[in-house]
């Protein structure tokens, strides 16, 4: 007998819509795994009316130790439901399900990181009696939530991306609006729902899937948004931000094309591994994915040939299956996309030491490209998928300037022996963090995450999203006594 998908209405509170229904389908096989309403702009309009209203009576604030309690909660039942949240996130976004677990941990963690920064996040004082005009007076400040946030998320960690847009907007006692990547809204609703059964009244977080994005476009350049995050493709999210509202804050995480400077002196034995993990986790989909890797002449072939023998080895296939490496793209067009810009940069003189082709209609064969020309497509455009290049040089510093030649920046890497060589490289690499024989996707929830130059704007991870979404507002005492 055949099961039902399940089935997942809008989670805005009294609303009602004439959208149709999204079909969620497991992006590794095609089956329909849920059905989602989808909201019309009435629908939207409704979940802003609640959320401006519900911010404006400050009698209906939570207070911190409520939000607090709600946190914990929140964090004990995603503990108790774990492989679920994996499973589901696996099946929706395709990462496999031994990296989805490492996802659902990490979202955990997250929630737990809100909590940790709530007990100790606080105003300042600001010093006075310093002269006549400032005499018998003192002055702190305490933090307050900015007002609605509206979020929008990417596919690629379903999760844990809602967890950092959604996590500071509760801890902080924002009214939060969020729409998930339609491709992934399952986990968003998982999450949102789990918010609402630790005790936090739905009006407080409210979420939608739309099939018209002009609507997703009303709701964030809405006059009622106080703070927009977004997450997602540099073209979509310097549009949105040219049309924000005045007085609407925001932040914005994009993509970019990682570098990685490889010395001479670089221990290969550690390097290779996590160049490996870091180009073909979730199928090279991750914002800060190894991409170009720049060894030196004396190396390059050597580490390309090697970086093809562990990739020839990754097992790819299907990602709720516990020992699957490498699972599909999102969409059967990115596999053509990305097999396309593979063979255009063969036709250009790159190498193909391993992949460079289609495994079927949604997994692309992980692939090493050996230098590629610095104009294809592949060397200056963000792949997003299971592709890294590896390019020669013979100066360490022509090496930087091909780094740093894209209008992308965000996390890059250089590996060495050497400290000289680390710092050098450390302070001439455009980029908000440089990592040390680590690889370029290397994060932490707790540590600041941010593009620059078109890769974003405004600083992410957890401690940094939840000061973005709070002001600090000054409180001046005179007094003779003082």
């Amino acid at each position: 007998m055949d099961i039902k998908p399940p089935h997942f209405p809008m989670m805005i509170p009294g609303a009602k819509t004439t959208g149709g229904v999204l079909k969620v389908s497991a992006p590794y096989d095609g089956s329909l795994i849920a059905t989602v309403d989808t909201a019309d702009w009435d629908a939207a309009d409704k979940a802003l009316q609640s959320a401006s209203e519900l911010f404006s009576d400050r009698d209906r604030w939570l207070s911190t130790g409520e939000r607090l309690d709600i946190l914990k909660k929140t964090a004990a039942l995603m503990a108790d439901h774990a492989e679920e949240l994996a499973v589901e996130a696996a099946r929706e976004g395709g990462k496999p399900l031994i990296d989805s677990r490492v996802e659902v941990a990490r979202a955990i963690d997250g929630v737990n990181v809100c909590i940790q920064v709530m007990r100790t996040d606080a105003g300042k004082e600001i010093p006075m009696d310093l002269n006549a005009a400032s005499a018998h007076r003192m002055a702190f400040t305490r933090k307050e939530p900015i007002g609605v946030v509206v979020a929008i998320s990417a596919f690629n960690h379903p999760l844990n991306l809602i967890v950092h847009q959604v996590g500071p907007a509760v801890a902080t006692g924002c009214p939060v609006i969020v729409k998930p990547a339609e491709d992934t809204p399952l986990s968003c609703y998982r999450f949102v729902g789990i918010l609402r059964e630790a005790g936090l009244p739905e009006e407080w977080c409210q979420s939608l899937i739309v099939e018209d994005l002009k609507v997703a476009t009303k709701l964030a350049t809405d006059q009622r948004v106080a703070f927009f995050s977004y997450i997602g493709s540099s073209k979509v999210g310097w549009m949105l931000r040219s049309k924000l509202a005045p007085g609407t804050r925001c932040a914005l995480e994009h993509g970019g094309a990682a570098p990685v400077i490889m010395a001479e002196d670089a221990d290969q034995e550690e390097t290779l591994p996590l160049l490996a993990k870091g180009g073909f986790y979730h199928a090279g989909q991750v914002c800060v994915s190894v991409q170009r890797v720049f060894a030196h002449q004396s190396i390059a072939m050597e580490v390309a040939q090697a970086l093809a023998s562990i990739a020839k080895a990754l097992k790819v296939g299907d990602p709720t299956l516990p020992d699957t490496q490498l699972g599909p793209l999102i969409r059967h067009g990115e596999v053509d996309r990305v097999h396309q810009w593979v063979r255009e940069a063969e036709e250009s003189g790159a190498r193909v030491l391993c992949g460079g082709e289609k495994l079927s209609s949604s997994c692309y064969a992980p692939t090493v490209l050996y230098d590629p020309p610095d104009d294809a497509k592949v060397s200056v455009l963000e792949i997003f998928g299971p592709v890294v290049c590896v390019y020669p040089y013979a100066d360490i510093d022509e090496a930087i300037s091909r780094a740093n030649a894209l209008p992308y920046a965000f996390q890059a890497a250089v590996f060495t022996r050497d400290l000289d060589t680390a710092l050098h490289a450390y302070s001439r690499l455009d980029g908000t963090a440089i990592m040390v024989n680590d690889h370029t996707a290397f994060r932490v929830d707790w540590m600041p995450f941010a593009g620059i130059k078109q890769s974003g704007l405004g600083v992410g991870g957890i401690p940094y999203t939840m000061r973005d979404m709070q002001i600090e507002k000054l409180l001046v005492l005179r007094s003779k006594a003082l």
